[in-house]
């Protein structure tokens, strides 16, 4: 089996945020096979995620077997490596290996599950992350709820904030899990305090208080926080993660699959992270890239609802009484009509 084609296209989300996760959104990776199988994978990037897929990693696989994934995956990380090693690059990397992932189930008729070690069928929990308590007040029974606070994040707004998450720890009841995401807004100074003030609440974790590049301060954070940090969205590739993984900076680490370099780096950083004794929970781990993974490899799985305004990804599995699971459907189970699908570009 060789690659004869990689195709990348940006296909239109219905209400699509009108910011940075539409113009730089998910990208759909195609990659042709000469025996008939194509492989489909989700990047990020927009359309400069595309051009890195068509122009550098198309021109790169051609012609190769899509079979040694890491290969594949070390050699795109190299022709790359002048412009790349975090962020966009790696964005359209990760929908590459993506699709080669698929094309190696559907290759062996088997679900990426099953090629990970793991059982398609397992019932795994869900949590749903909100923008406002009042989301919390109908939406359906999960295991756990995140308040997203990223809309709040001024120092004069701390009262605000602990306000919203007693207020949400009232309305799902003392059982589910409950986190809080600060989305890199906060300070040092301003998470201790909240930690402080939050933990009579229950808070199973504060998610992204820093910049990903405040090193320092989370491991401040490690020492002083009353409550588990979690961590690693917005970041890129397992190298980039054994700094966090070694010096313990999170508690819980929280890779995109479909940004931090594919499945091969997601592998990685569960092995890496099992052996450090710390907690992976996929961003966005709902969605069928990551769901393989925690239903293979995860000790404690626990998935993310996804990104609603993905609706051009149709097929996934649906949420059902807060339980999800991956079917036994050949790679990621899923099919494109390519012709169908509305463009951004």
């Amino acid at each position: 089996m060789k690659i004869i084609d990689v195709r990348a296209i940006q296909p239109v989300g219905k209400n699509s945020p009108p910011d940075w996760r539409t113009s730089l959104g998910q990208i759909l990776v195609a990659i042709d096979t000469d025996c008939g199988i194509t492989g489909y994978g989700v990047g990020g990037g927009g359309l400069a995620g595309i051009h890195v897929v068509k122009t550098v990693l198309r021109d790169l696989l051609l012609g190769q077997s899509p079979k040694d994934i890491s290969r594949l995956w070390d050699e795109m990380y190299q022709s790359t490596l002048a412009f790349g090693r975090k962020g966009l690059a790696i964005m359209a990397i990760s929908g590459v290996d993506l699709a080669l992932w698929d094309l190696k189930g559907k290759a062996e008729k088997v679900p990426v599950v099953s090629l990970l070690g793991g059982q398609p069928g397992q019932q795994l929990p869900t949590y749903c992350t909100v923008w406002n308590t009042q989301d919390l007040e109908s939406i359906d029974s999960h295991a756990g709820y995140k308040l997203h606070l990223g809309k709040v994040s001024n120092a004069g707004q701390q009262d605000e904030m602990i306000q919203a998450i007693e207020t949400a720890r009232t309305l799902i009841g003392p059982d589910p899990l409950l986190m809080v995401d600060a989305w890199m807004k906060w300070t040092v100074e301003s998470t201790i305090a909240i930690s402080r003030a939050i933990e009579p609440f229950q808070i199973d974790w504060i998610e992204e208080p820093l910049s990903p590049d405040d090193l320092s301060g989370y491991a401040q954070l490690s020492e002083q926080s009353a409550v588990a940090i979690a961590g690693g969205e917005h970041e890129f590739t397992a190298a980039a993660f054994t700094q966090l993984i070694d010096q313990k900076l999170h508690t819980v680490l929280q890779p995109d699959v479909c940004w931090c370099g594919g499945m091969t780096e997601l592998i990685k950083i569960y092995k890496m992270a099992n052996r450090a004794g710390l907690r992976v929970c996929p961003h966005r781990g709902a969605e069928i890239w990551a769901l393989h993974a925690i239903a293979a490899l995860d000790p404690d799985p626990l998935a993310e609802t996804g990104r609603p305004w993905m609706t051009w990804v149709t097929g996934q599995p649906e949420i059902d009484g807060g339980l999800i699971s991956v079917t036994d459907r050949p790679g990621w189970g899923l099919t494109f009509d390519e012709q169908s699908l509305e463009l951004v570009y």
